[in-house]
């Protein structure tokens, strides 16, 4: 079969190796669908922690199932479905404590191990969700948006909340559309006009904040009646941005980073200090949010094909990543089809 290895940053790669065989515990499944993450995007520029190369990325997937073990309740061959990428040791104090996504020893798909840019992968049949009539894209929309609503529900929002959503990109909108069905007043903070524009026109978000062209501070204030955001979701792994959000936060505000960057978090503490903030990382998601997630999908909450904007075939990847990364190619969502 046919993988895709990022060798070393910049540097992708087709690759021939044998499909993987059925082991215990296990299922193969014939990828259909692959979402093109933040995650990838940073790991092919070189600034993605956690990281080691060369690897097989690819985490936003759906597929059919080509092969299982006869007794796997639930499911069947043929069946489409994503899974949770993120494999955890269960025994460790944060899978005990309900908290499989921040695992001590966590294995994610495409990032600790080789992910899904391949043909087929084998993976724990624990970690499946089943399709329940989503369709391959939708299906492979499943984990991105999945990352925006654990982020929302780490924030607690409250209806009618202004809450600030910094990065308009996959995660954020995802973010940006789960806060919103929270019932949050949704401001979408960005610097590039074209995504702020698809924000207001796919979601419907009437606040937009572009930080280059006047005071971000300013703006926010007269937003939220001179109040300011009494929540900040940061989608961007950006540090210039993640430092800066710690300015636009309410007084008894809450700040949730989804976005992941290597170097320090820098902030004045009176400031902080003053404000009785809450600061909260969101990493990944669990299963609670992907069943959540499918169900507003079906439900027809949302449409997660109206956030794809770009389709490649598998072939085509390798020619196309760097393109992707072009803010002017306006990219929201790429997705490979296999």
């Amino acid at each position: 079969m046919k993988i895709l290895v990022c060798k070393s940053p910049g540097v992708f790669e087709y690759q021939e190796v044998a499909k993987p065989v059925l082991t215990k515990g296990n299922v193969i499944i014939r990828i259909r669908r692959i979402g093109i993450c933040g995650t990838d995007l940073h790991a092919f520029k070189g600034i993605q922690p956690y990281f080691e190369y060369p690897r097989v990325l690819g985490h936003e997937l759906s597929g059919e199932i080509v092969e299982l073990e006869k007794d796997l309740p639930g499911f069947n061959k043929g069946d489409a479905v994503t899974f949770i990428p993120y494999f955890s040791c269960g025994k460790c104090i944060a899978c005990r404590s309900g908290k499989p996504n921040c695992c001590v020893s966590i294995q994610v798909f495409g990032v600790h191990i080789d992910g899904g840019m391949a043909e087929y992968v084998s993976v724990p049949a624990d970690a499946l969700v089943k399709g329940n009539g989503l369709n391959y894209d939708e299906l492979a929309m499943v984990e991105p948006l999945s990352i925006g609503a654990h982020g929302v529900r780490r924030a607690a929002i409250q209806p009618e909340e202004f809450v600030l959503i910094i990065g308009a990109g996959p995660i954020g909108i995802g973010t940006m559309l789960m806060a919103g069905i929270a019932g949050a007043q949704v401001i979408a903070m960005d610097i590039n006009e074209t995504r702020l524009a698809f924000c207001k026109k796919q979601l419907g978000i009437r606040h937009l904040v572009n930080p280059t062209t006047s005071d971000p501070e300013t703006q926010l204030s007269r937003i939220t009646n001179g109040d300011m955001p009494t929540v900040i979701i940061d989608a961007t792994g950006n540090q210039h941005a993640i430092n800066n959000a710690f300015h636009y936060l309410a007084h008894g505000g809450r700040y949730i980073l989804i976005g992941l960057q290597k170097e320090d978090i820098i902030f004045n503490h009176p400031q902080f200090h003053k404000r009785e903030a809450t600061l909260m990382s969101s990493r990944n998601a669990t299963r609670e949010d992907f069943e959540y997630v499918t169900t507003i999908i079906r439900n027809k909450q949302l449409s997660a094909a109206n956030y794809i904007t770009h389709k490649v075939t598998f072939d085509e990847v390798k020619t196309a990543f760097t393109s992707w990364q072009q803010p002017d190619n306006g990219v929201i969502k790429a997705m490979v089809t296999l």
